[in-house]
């Protein structure tokens, strides 16, 4: 059996290769650079910002463990670890009561499940019988006048002391019963044994007043500070006198640990939470149901987009000078979809996330399309589905916080800065995943979700409750925040409410940004399709394997898994319309792109739904018309396009907007009107509303307006015209709209939460290195004549001394230990044993990366042998 390791190193040298890539892949930023070898790594892992990134990434559980080992002696027994989490069963002392039952059981349980995570993502280390908790995870988990602990338990009686006067101990040890000592030291030791004798401490407690057992049960949860005026009541008197409050400043008192401990009946934490909660309570439906109304919102979020796009073909909005939409445009975006401003918001910030919007740069900066956004209404229904939801799964912009203000109070707008939260991505897929684990069709609260993620990840859930004040003579102070929790704490920006898509606003207490963007994923997953009625759909489910190792191996892209499965689900796209005498058309679904550009050209969208009625109107014939279509042309359309007849009073209203479109020609003069009709010329001259066109007559067919010609057009049409515009030459000007778009453009990169996540060659590659560079580091040497090098230093040697090395190890097949120095200037130690030595270089085989390696000798600084059996 091996030695118990007397450092974090020395246990991490223990552990398998698979351990060291488990660590890593955990933690990350330990990788960032390589370490050179275990001891770099020990000491890396033990720096404050990676314990804190290491701390939050812990569930409840394993947390609550930690703190109850920052609170337990160092080293701490696995049967005193276990009595802080579980407590004494039966001693009927305050507060044993109130644990709920098989809680002492499910914590025997699931003790060793927690400490090995910990152990896993070494912030402990150490045998069963001497558990060490990191340097760096106690002080930030330890309590303190400044963060007392989570726990809500105060110092040691030898903390709480080490400032008081001698008599003073004395005196407590007196009133206490305790023999007098002959030092300070021998006299904490016997005050703490009397709070950690359970017998003793009883009998001490049964004497005590019962205001006094009424302030010990309001502190004994803590926060175990209090303060007490200069002349303190009785039952006080009594408890300072016995210290079992002791001074912790001016007017202020504090609980001992021990004696808090002997109160709670030896546990740590009033509520252990061994096991997650559950996700309940369930709602079961038809998984086929289910996945009809995921695929029906599915459709709907698709024509959402096209209609946004569709909106902003001719160009979007301008830019806000600080970036992002305005306001009034945002609501204008809002009235044009016919949803809500939030929900517009999602919309954009999914279009924009797609790559399907972007700004065009110019010097008078607006939104559009960009031209990948052809590419996608090009795509088939369902792959244009999993563009849109891959995108919003890997997105780190959050559109529910548009409209919450920044760290200097303005609203974040829609398409703006600093709406990136690189928690998204995770809680999203976390969120989803949960969902994933119940059954087909099964939907739960939303409540019961964000409570499991608040015990997975509980130092970036919900803040604290406050606790209860005490009275009858002493005020509790207030409760400082963790320590870890206070170092990941959000921005400004994320602690305040904020409205979410279509999601009731979250209380105070859990007003946190994970839970918020928990709501909005919920949310927003039922808008895009994801869920249908609350529960997971089949087709995300297949789609939530992108990126895991199934999906890796795997022969078929995820996303085209989930297409297919979307696929039978969506409406086909239909060739026809069914016309009504009413001059409407219905379409009784989605409808072919060439037949629905024309249409929407043809007519005015009336209203939207399972089945979208189109209205035609003299004004929308019309403008098919200027779109150089005759009327010959529209009833022929028309009547290709339709189920039934076409209606007479829609023939008739083709017709008669024909007949009389283009008799009026406007060209520019600045303007003139143009007509084979001189009466009809007479006719607009002697219309009081021509007044402001200030038309007057140069020929007997021909006006001329100092109005440009697209008002002198518009004024014309206001009069019940139907004028049409004409070139220089004097044909008839198309008035086709050209689409706007901007320059390619490429969709907005996450930005990461960290560094990323390792995969296994990188890892089976980091931790050769390190195991190599750890046995240059620590391999035993030959005496040598020279001085040894410092620990860690390279080794030093002249050049001849160097050169003579290499060739005698090159004749007997020996190992060295060389200090090199690369061309960027970064020294190491290697181990090598080398084949060649010839020009000035020195081939040989490098343990440290695992291959043959030519090495220049003016870039070794020293060489030294390793001892024989290290080289054997």
């Amino acid at each position: 059996m091996s030695e118990t390791p007397r450092t974090l190193a020395e246990e991490l040298r223990t552990r398998p290769d698979s351990g060291l890539a488990d660590l890593l892949r955990a933690r990350p930023d330990l990788l960032n650079p390589v370490p050179g070898d275990l001891t770099q790594l020990a000491t890396r892992a033990g720096t404050r910002a990676s314990v804190v990134r290491a701390v939050e990434r812990l569930d409840r559980f394993a947390l609550q463990t930690a703190e109850a080992l920052a609170v337990a002696p160092d080293p701490c027994p696995y049967e005193t670890l276990l009595g802080l989490m579980a407590g004494d069963a039966g001693t009927g002392d305050a507060g044993a009561g109130d644990l709920a039952p098989g809680t002492a059981t499910a914590v025997t349980a699931e003790l060793p499940r927690a400490l090995r995570t910990l152990r896993d993502q070494a912030l402990v280390w150490g045998g069963d019988d001497r558990l060490r908790l990191v340097r760096t995870a106690r002080e930030l988990l330890a309590p303190g006048p400044a963060h007392p602990s989570p726990t809500g338990l105060g110092p040691t009686v030898a903390e709480a002391t080490s400032g008081m006067s001698p008599g003073r101990l004395q005196e407590i040890l007196a009133t206490a019963g305790l023999a007098a000592t002959h030092d300070p030291v021998t006299a904490v030791a016997a005050l703490t044994g009397l709070f950690e004798d359970r017998t003793r401490m009883a009998a001490l407690l049964g004497e005590a007043p019962g205001e006094a057992r009424a302030v010990l049960d309001r502190l004994v949860w803590g926060p175990p500070y209090g303060a007490v005026t200069d002349r303190p009541a009785a039952h006080l008197q009594w408890l300072l006198d016995r210290g079992l409050l002791l001074p912790a400043g001016p007017r202020n008192v504090v609980l001992p640990r021990e004696a808090a401990l002997h109160l709670r009946a030896g546990r740590a934490h009033r509520f252990p939470e061994p096991l997650p909660p559950a996700l309940a309570p369930t709602t079961e439906r038809d998984p086929q149901l289910v996945d009809s109304a995921a695929a029906g919102q599915a459709f709907t979020a698709l024509a959402t987009v096209e209609e946004l796009l569709k909106e902003w073909d001719l160009g979007g909005p301008g830019v806000l000078r600080a970036g992002g939409l305005s306001v009034r445009d945002l609501k204008r975006t809002a009235a044009a979809l016919d949803v809500t401003e939030q929900t517009a918001a999602f919309w954009l910030e999914l279009a924009y996330a797609a790559g399907l919007l972007a700004s065009d740069g110019e010097a008078d900066e607006r939104y559009a399309p960009t031209p990948a956004a052809e590419d996608w209404r090009r795509l088939p229904a369902e792959e244009r589905w999993t563009r849109l939801a891959t995108a919003w799964l890997a997105a780190t912009r959050t559109a529910g916080l548009v409209g919450t203000p920044d760290s200097k109070g303005r609203a974040l707008s829609a398409l703006g800065p600093n709406l990136d939260r690189s928690a998204a991505p995770e809680v999203r897929r976390r969120t989803l995943a949960l969902l994933a684990s119940l059954a087909p069709g099964t939907s739960v609260p939303a409540e019961a979700v964000l409570d499991r993620l608040r015990w997975e990840r509980p130092l970036r859930g919900a803040a604290q409750a406050p606790a209860p004040a005490a009275n009858s003579g002493t005020r509790t102070a207030p409760r400082h925040p963790n320590p870890a929790t206070a170092s990941a704490s959000a921005s400004p920006s994320d602690t305040n409410a904020a409205r979410n898509a279509g999601a009731p606003a979250a209380p105070s207490a859990t007003d946190d940004l994970r839970s918020r963007i928990a709501r909005w994923t919920l949310a927003e997953a039922e808008l895009l399709g994801i869920t249908g009625r609350g529960a997971l759909a089949t087709h995300t489910r297949v789609l939530l394997e992108a990126g895991t190792e199934t999906a890796a191996t795997g022969a078929e892209d995820p996303a085209a898994r989930a297409a297919s499965f979307l696929a039978p689900l969506l409406p086909e796209p239909l060739d026809h319309v069914l016309l009504q005498a009413d001059l409407t058309a219905v379409a009784p679904g989605p409808l072919e792109r060439p037949l629905a550009d024309v249409l929407g050209v043809l007519a005015d969208v009336e209203s939207k739904g399972g089945a979208t009625v189109y209205r035609f109107t003299p004004a929308s014939v019309r403008r098919a018309l200027d779109a150089g279509r005759s009327a010959a042309e529209l009833r022929s359309f028309l009547a290709a396009h339709s189920r039934t007849p076409v209606p007479q009073p829609l023939a008739y209203l083709i017709d008669d907007v024909a007949r009389r479109h283009g008799r009026l020609r406007v060209g520019a003069a600045s303007a003139y009107v143009r007509c084979d009709d001189d009466a009809l010329l007479t006719e607009i001259l002697a219309d009081r509303r021509a007044v402001a066109l200030r038309l007057r007559r140069l020929a007997p067919t021909v006006l001329a307006s100092a109005a440009p010609p697209e008002q002198l057009l518009e004024g014309l049409r206001a009069m019940g015209y139907a004028p049409a515009a004409e070139t220089a030459e004097g044909d008839v000007l198309i008035a086709r709209p050209d689409v706007y778009r901007t320059p390619p453009r490429t969709a907005p990169t996450p930005v990461p939460e960290g560094p990323p996540a390792p995969d296994t060659p990188l890892l089976e590659a980091a931790v050769r290195a390190i195991r190599a560079g750890d046995l240059a580091a620590t391999a035993e040497r030959k005496p040598a004549t020279t001085p040894a090098p410092a620990p860690g230093a390279l080794p030093r040697t002249t050049s001849a001394e160097t050169l003579a090395t290499m060739q005698a190890a090159v004749l007997t097949n020996a190992t060295l230990w060389i200090g090199y120095v690369n061309a960027d200037g970064a020294a190491s130690q290697r181990v090598i044993a080398p084949v060649r030595v010839e020009g000035g270089f020195v081939t040989a085989y490098d343990h440290t990366a695992d291959e043959v390696r030519t090495f220049p000798l003016h870039r070794i600084t020293g060489v030294a042998e390793l001892a024989d059996e290290t080289a054997s």
